[in-house]
């Protein structure tokens, strides 16, 4: 049986045994969305150039057209 360890607390387990899978427990589930809400945690932003953004606008107003907001 492969075993992990929860990402907040890091108690060894049995994933496909757990309710609240990656996590160990609701708690750690909970703990681990705090983290989120406190902006503990953070997804990597890219910068694009002024080229790039002209490009992805037009990209979604070509697939914009053709539909109402009826």
């Amino acid at each position: 049986m492969r075993k992990t360890k929860c990402p907040t607390c890091k108690k060894q387990m049995i994933p496909h045994k757990q309710s609240y899978r990656p996590f160990c427990s609701e708690r750690c589930k909970e703990i681990d969305l705090g983290h989120w809400f406190m902006e503990d945690y953070s997804v990597p932003a890219v910068e694009i150039t002024t080229e790039e953004q002209e490009i992805l606008i037009s990209e979604i107003e070509k697939k914009g057209r053709g539909f109402s907001n009826d």
